[in-house]
């Protein structure tokens, strides 16, 4: 009686993700140097920020402060009326970034499930008016902001910067819904669905992800927003945080360490507001490279 010896096939060894090599690493290392280098500007902030204005002007902005110094903040938050400018920013950005996804969606739609005719064309058209520079529209903008009667009022700003955001957000929903699988609408036609059942419990659960991207850039790019809101917000009562700061700066005069105390209570909002959506941001992204 013999024995048969059955042969187990070897499998090549698989280097996990731990070791793949010098490229890793160096990788690694650029991106860490890259991160470094753009908090530098931030660190300066920070530094300036509680220094008085005498180790400033002795010292420049590279020295290290002598003393921890607070009345910089306490300048920057009575004297712009800290408060009403961050609900103003957050009303605005907010708004903006409600509407502008919900037009966009629709906009999409009509253009990705709808099939308008001429739909490349007008996609075309959106893209052009997402490249089209502020200063090319800031005058048209103010003339008609006056002639309606919106003129240095918040609902003028959420308005613009609502088409204007949109234009971006047809243009990439109106792709995504270009490629939305057939199957799934010719179903739902089956069923007896009408276009807003459709758009609402078949287009929108698959779009949500991307949607949820798009409304935190809508929020922090609006927030950023610094020209729109200071042609068209002239009252202290109903301008933005961005227009706040800069009006700390004279002609001929800046106190340096309220202007980056300014700065930095700021940053704090826009920072809050990604961190707490940070892991809806990156879902969505992931989503999207999945699909």
């Amino acid at each position: 009686m013999t024995a048969t010896i059955t042969k187990v096939p070897i499998r090549p060894k698989v280097r996990d993700r731990h070791h793949r090599g010098l490229s890793r690493w160096v990788v690694l290392a650029g991106v860490t140097v890259g991160a470094l280098v753009m908090l530098v500007p931030f660190a300066f902030m920070l530094l300036n920020a509680f220094k008085s204005p005498g180790d400033y002007s002795s010292g420049g902005p590279l020295s290290w402060p002598t003393q921890f110094y607070t009345q910089g903040l306490r300048t920057y938050w009575s004297e712009v009326n800290f408060p009403l400018k961050l609900w103003n920013s957050t009303l605005i950005a907010g708004s903006v970034a409600v509407f502008g996804v919900i037009v966009s969606l629709l906009n999409a739609y009509a253009l990705g499930i709808g099939r308008v005719r001429g739909r490349l064309w007008i996609v075309g058209l959106f893209l052009l008016a997402n490249m089209l520079p502020q200063e090319a529209l800031i005058y048209p903008l103010y003339y008609v902001a006056k002639e309606i009667g919106l003129y240095n009022t918040r609902l003028s700003v959420i308005i613009i910067f609502t088409v204007i955001q949109s234009a971006f957000g047809t243009y990439l929903l109106a792709s995504v819904l270009g490629t939305f699988p057939r199957a799934l609408l010719e179903a739902a036609a089956l069923d007896g669905a009408g276009k807003w059942t459709v758009l609402w419990r078949v287009v929108f659960p698959n779009l949500r992800p991307t949607l949820a991207v798009l409304l935190i850039f809508f929020f922090i790019w609006t927030w950023n927003e610094f020209l729109i809101p200071l042609v068209m917000l002239i009252d202290n009562q109903t301008q933005t945080i961005p227009v706040a700061l800069a009006s700390l700066q004279g002609d001929r005069l800046m106190d340096a360490p309220t202007t980056n105390a300014g700065a930095l209570i700021s940053l704090v909002p826009a920072i809050l507001f990604f961190l707490i959506f940070q892991r809806t941001l990156a879902r969505g992204i992931t989503a999207g490279a999945e699909k």
